[in-house]
């Protein structure tokens, strides 16, 4: 009465939905793969700022906590001064003359 292939007609029919969705839907397996990666690498880039942030944090309450790290840090980081003092900054040269060699 019916076809042979009639009688695994929900297989057949559930084969061919899995493999629709699987290769030629828009939320295809490559797909799926692709945001799974970049979601990865964001969440590294999350953390890594998220640490970023708390070191940035304790050079905060260090610097702020204390006048006298904060005049060391402008001094050393910005190169200020005193209004009475002279500045001398001592640059090494860079290592030209191993090169020329």
């Amino acid at each position: 009465m019916f076809h042979p292939l009639f009688r695994y007609r929900y297989y057949i029919l559930f084969g061919v939905f899995a493999i629709w969705m699987s290769f030629f839907d828009l939320n295809n397996i490559f797909f799926r793969y692709q945001l799974l990666r970049e979601i990865s690498i964001l969440e590294d880039n999350i953390t890594e700022h998220n640490l970023k942030i708390a070191e940035l944090e304790t050079l905060k309450k260090d610097l702020l906590g204390n006048d006298r790290n904060l005049e060391r840090f402008a001094r050393v980081k910005y190169l200020m001064k005193k209004d009475d003092e002279d500045l001398f900054v001592i640059v090494e040269e860079e290592k030209k003359a191993e090169k020329d060699e």
